[in-house]
């Protein structure tokens, strides 16, 4: 048991104080109640023996102020226990966001988005209820069975005895269920999984399924996968429905063997009748408590599978992190205010600044050294780039082209550390690029992906994102510069407009022009574009170049692009074939050499030639 609930450990041991206060309010909500009982005993042997008025208007008094103090305590009870269970839920999603926020790109390709949320969601849920309703109902039920023994052994120890004989079968009924229903219940929340999976696809690619007509196959799809949960989840209700009248029978036939046995120790005067009653009271009194024992069980059992579910997320450690040498200071908060995206940290120059303050190494000025660079994805996959070497000095122009699948997009993402390259083979600065610490790495890069993404926000907080303080007029000058103020302005609201969830408001060309503004109002020292101009047309990408050369002035930049009118004016082009560097030279050189990037830059202009023509 202590082993199940191990990972919660830290969290119960932060809420100690709140935990033992609830602890006292339990003992002093079962002192009080245990003593109810007796009161109605005493009362029912008084009017047996002729009561008066007084005397029975006293015990109920007695009855009532009793019952006030235990209901206090009970207030008291759920308020601090069921309100600590909520604050470890509130520090465990803190937590476990935290941590998926540090996870490396690698960690979302191995791992559903929809398995993740039914953990963040509905496993977090269960954990709650195990920390809450389960530790309370369990120490209710202790400490008044505790309490209350004394009491009925007074009353009749043979009694006692009988009253507790099946208690044995009911403690093995629980330990039976208890493994069935973990088990099934692991099997529940695995495919609670993957309906959340299933749905978040659905929805995120909702208009590539209009688009091919897949809707009721999508439908049937998700029908199937509903129906094995529901199966699934009746299969615990079946079992849950024999658990409670299993225990129900148990308890029921002690309170049979109670009043038999009572009965005759009544009848021999043994005991008084009022005893009986206050023993009978007793029994009513924890028949509950038994009851929720299954109750608890299932509780248990369901927080216990989901703690090692969330516990799986909770251990993953980021494949790509500080190196020891290079986490020095104060760690970044991992609150949600402060969280990282894949991409960048929400954090502007003064973290650049920051960082640099707890860092050796002085502000990055911007040369990217490759050095017999090969790279894989993983050990047991081909290998994506093949011995390549670089010198980008800082201040300089790249443009990087060659075929689809070539390497490119994964080449500039090594600068970053969205992927690790092998050490010693990337420096930036002439110095290894893991020594940098990964929030002053970033905060130097301004980064557009080939997938553009937007968060469901307003365009000028989704420009500002890198930048979270900037003012309106830097976010419009931005906009300017990437050639899309003019278009956010004819919008209603301006750059208030909600683009909705991944930018679906905007166009292609939009989407990627706002990512251009968000790279760019960072001011970063490396600008990486990669195929940031592909969605838009021959005349809208001059004018974005024309305004990102005075941009770029000064900025290392790394342009990745299909078309030659991007890639011409850089001061040098690299040409990337199945993972090799092919070419490399200025336009002017590269022409003359009658390869690869002659034969695109010919196959670019006819057809521009026979776009004009017809």
């Amino acid at each position: 048991m202590l082993d199940q609930i191990r990972p919660l450990f830290p969290y119960l041991k932060r809420y100690r104080k709140s935990l033992a206060w609830g602890g006292v309010s339990v003992l002093c909500y079962n002192s009080a109640r245990v003593l109810i009982p007796p009161i109605i005993g005493h009362a029912a042997d008084q009017m047996q023996h002729g009561a008066t008025h007084a005397s029975i208007l006293l015990s109920a008094l007695r009855l009532v102020l009793t019952a006030a103090v235990a209901s206090f305590f009970l207030y008291l009870t759920r308020q601090i226990l069921i309100g600590a269970s909520r604050e470890i839920e509130f520090d465990l999603r803190n937590d476990l966001f935290a941590n998926l926020e540090r996870q490396s790109a690698s960690f979302y390709q191995t791992h559903r988005t929809g398995d993740i949320m039914a953990r963040a969601t509905n496993d977090l849920n269960a954990v709650r209820q195990l920390l809450g309703p389960a530790i309370m109902y369990s120490a209710n039920c202790v400490f008044f069975t505790l309490f209350a023994l004394p009491f009925m052994i007074r009353y009749s120890p043979r009694l006692t005895l009988c009253a507790f004989v099946p208690l044995p079968i009911a403690s093995l009924l629980i330990q039976n269920f208890g493994q069935r229903i973990h088990r099934r219940f692991e099997r529940i929340q695995a495919m609670f999984s993957e309906i959340t999976a299933h749905a978040q696809e659905n929805f995120s690619g909702a208009r590539l399924i209009r688009a091919f007509a897949q809707e009721d196959a999508e439908i049937v799809r998700f029908e199937r996968a509903n129906q094995e949960y529901i199966g699934r989840s009746l299969h615990l209700v079946r079992l849950m429905a024999m658990l409670w009248p299993s225990l129900e029978f148990v308890l029921g036939f002690s309170l049979v063997i109670t009043l038999l046995v009572g009965g005759h120790e009544v009848a021999s005067h043994r005991i008084s009748a009022g005893d009986f009653l206050a023993f009978n009271v007793y029994m009513v009194m924890l028949t509950w408590p038994m009851i929720a024992v299954g109750w608890v069980v299932n509780i248990f059992q369901r927080g216990t599978a989901s703690v090692l579910r969330i516990d799986e997320l909770l251990k993953v450690q980021p494949s790509i992190a500080d190196e020891p040498a290079t986490a020095e200071g104060p760690p970044i908060s991992s609150s949600p205010s402060m969280s990282s995206s894949l991409f960048f940290p929400l954090s502007s120059r003064s973290a650049e600044e920051g960082s640099a303050s707890l860092s050796p190494h002085p502000p990055i000025q911007g040369r990217i050294t490759l050095r017999n660079l090969s790279f894989a994805y993983a050990p047991d996959l081909p290998t994506v780039l093949h011995n390549i070497n670089l010198d980008i000095p800082a201040g300089s122009s790249l443009a990087i082209v060659g075929p689809t699948g070539s390497g490119k997009s994964t080449l500039v993402s090594l600068i970053p550390r969205l992927y690790d390259a092998v050490a010693g083979s990337l420096l930036i600065d002439d110095l290894p690029l893991r020594s940098y610490p990964l929030a002053k790495l970033r905060a130097a890069i301004g980064f557009v992906p080939q997938e553009t993404f937007l968060f469901s926000d307003t365009i000028a907080n989704n420009i500002a994102f890198g930048v979270p303080e900037a003012s309106a007029q830097q976010i419009e000058a931005a906009a300017t510069t990437a050639h899309i103020a003019t278009e956010i302005l004819d919008f209603p609201r301006g750059f208030q407009t909600l683009v909705g969830e991944r930018g679906i408001t905007l166009s292609g060309g939009q989407k990627q022009r706002t990512a251009i503004a968000r790279a760019l109002i960072r001011e970063p020292r490396i600008l990486i574009l990669d195929d940031a101009l592909a969605s838009v047309d021959t005349y809208t990408e001059e004018r974005i170049l024309s305004g990102l050369r005075s941009a770029i002035e000064g900025r290392t930049t790394i342009f990745i692009s299909h078309r030659i009118s991007t890639a011409r004016n850089a001061d040098r082009i690299a040409v990337l074939v199945e993972g090799r560097i092919a070419e490399l030279g200025t336009h002017d050189e590269l022409l003359s050499r009658n390869g690869y990037y002659t034969a695109l830059a010919e196959k670019q202009q006819l057809e521009e030639e026979l776009a004009v023509t017809s």
